[in-house]
């Protein structure tokens, strides 16, 4: 049994390997479950300072693609 861990506030997205199956698949499965729990949004989001302009603008972007979407 293997195990593939990203740890992050309390966050784990953790793969366990099949007997039959290969690291490629578990690998893919990983992927897929840091993307849905948002992880490197995450840390691209604090990589740097954010100021406050740039958070405002951020968010009305987001609010507007929200808005377009409904």
């Amino acid at each position: 049994m293997v195990y593939i861990d990203h740890e992050e506030n309390a966050r784990m997205t953790q793969v366990v390997l099949g007997e039959n199956e290969g690291i490629e698949s578990a690998l893919r499965r990983f992927k897929r479950q840091v993307s849905k729990a948002g992880i490197l949004a995450d840390v691209k989001y604090h990589r740097h300072f954010e100021t406050p302009l740039e958070k405002r603008k951020r968010k009305a972007v987001a609010a507007r693609r929200k808005r377009r979407f409904k």
